[in-house]
């Protein structure tokens, strides 16, 4: 590992309920443009139940610039079967690569990828299990031995897909890369892994560049397990650190990001986002749905992305929070914050981005990376939406207006289902 390699950020690929593409998408934000719907999920004829989400409109895969005779061998396998989530995918990665301006050998080259979802083609997948499940058996002559053939043969490419090699395996093969590549699953904090990750390929001399990309497209199934929780925005308001805060709201989208060693993006004249100066990771190993209260994982997370990245406490300019708007999620956040700022500090600037674009799941933690940068390259700090009056027992200030000021060196948290533990640091360089 070379330690005197240093990894920029050089494209930004992003898609949400606020724009596809970096332009539209940066506009969308400076205009809250929440793209908050109503979404209905009808069995047959029949609705099952109704949640707001952010959702993406008017997306259509063959307007990115993707070959069409790419997609169409993905239709092929797929058997004309759509999906979302991988086309959200799809799009992220060329959108990044290009804004980075990244040309390369499709058939010879080492890039590598690295990608991010929790469960792609799960919803598809259940919803296909249902219809085929339903038509085998209001036929009462069928025996088990045929209604389970049915359900091996009408679903075994979305079952094959579910496998996340697959997944990882159609973006490789659309854009021809064929270097190191990678799909992960932290949760929610998977796009800091991936950041990690990538930074590590990097400066270990196996590639140069690395793609990477993360994407959710959360719907009925995992809306239904999270209003069990409890942690379900009802009314789609995401309202962080706040004292009528009541849940979160899912959000449509994903995002690219293009990473590199300064030396190659000096000698491609690429333009620099940030550099990404280290990261930080721990694991509680608790509960799956709830934090360690009391614990200091979080903060040893922080700790160790500031101290691999040789950054002072004094030196960081904003934190963007998890900021998931449930009350012990959040009260569990903020310890961990003024543990490692202070109480009642003015300087890091403290935002988050949910109530943006929602909450995409698996790749949450790199989209709001992703907006985190923009601010950067912007010289603005976007307030926190919806959140009136903050909790009393959490004393943390929040940016409340928009600001128009330089930061120059970042932090991005995020404290994940499953006690995945992440933060990573990102620093101006010209």
């Amino acid at each position: 590992m070379d330690k005197k390699i240093r990894v920029v950020i050089t494209g930004i690929g992003p898609l949400a309920s606020c724009g596809i593409g970096k332009n539209q998408f940066w506009q969308g934000l400076l205009e809250k443009k929440t793209g908050i719907k109503l979404e209905e999920y009808f069995i047959g004829d029949q609705l099952w139940d109704k949640f707001y989400l952010h959702k993406v409109e008017n997306f259509d895969i063959a307007r990115i610039g993707i070959e069409p005779y790419l997609l169409e061998q993905i239709k092929s396998w797929k058997k004309g079967e759509e999906s979302t989530d991988l086309y959200f995918l799809l799009a992220a990665v060329k959108l990044a690569i290009d804004d980075a301006k990244l040309t390369f050998n499709r058939d010879n080259n080492d890039i590598s990828c690295i990608i991010t979802h929790e469960n792609p083609g799960l919803e598809q997948y259940f919803s296909k299990i249902i219809d085929l499940s339903f038509d085998a058996l209001i036929n009462n002559k069928i025996t088990k031995k045929d209604f389970a053939e049915r359900l091996h043969y009408g679903s075994i490419k979305s079952s094959f897909d579910l496998q996340t090699f697959m997944t990882l395996f159609h973006v490789t093969k659309t854009f021809g890369i064929h270097g190191y590549s990678l799909f992960l699953n932290n949760a929610c904090a998977s796009g800091l892994y991936a950041l990690e990750n990538a930074a590590q390929i990097i400066k270990s001399g196996r590639s140069r560049t690395v793609i990477i990309a993360a994407a959710d497209y959360p719907r009925i199934y995992k809306y239904l397990w999270f209003k069990e929780l409890k942690m379900y925005s009802p009314d789609g308001k995401i309202r962080p650190f706040a004292r009528d805060a009541n849940g979160f709201v899912f959000g449509d989208g994903g995002v690219g990001l293009v990473l590199e060693s300064l030396e190659n993006a000096k000698k491609r004249k690429a333009i620099i986002y940030a550099e990404y100066l280290g990261g930080g990771f721990s694991q509680e190993g608790w509960k799956v749905t709830f934090p360690m209260s009391g614990g200091d994982f979080y903060q040893k997370a922080v700790a160790e992305a500031l101290a691999f990245s040789r950054v002072k406490i004094k030196e960081i300019d904003c934190v963007c929070a998890h900021g998931a708007a449930n009350a012990i999620i959040d009260r569990y956040e903020v310890k961990a914050i003024t543990d490692i700022f202070g109480i009642k500090f003015k300087r890091p600037l403290i935002t988050t981005f949910k109530p943006y674009v929602g909450h995409n799941l698996g790749g949450s933690a790199l989209l709001e990376t992703a907006i985190l940068l923009l601010c950067m390259e912007n010289n603005i700090c976007l307030p926190v939406l919806n959140t009136e009056t903050i909790e009393p027992k959490m004393q943390i200030d929040l940016v409340r207006e928009k600001l128009e000021v330089k930061l120059s060196t970042v932090l991005k948290t995020c404290c994940a289902f499953a006690g995945y533990n992440a933060a990573a640091v990102f620093k101006r360089i010209r």
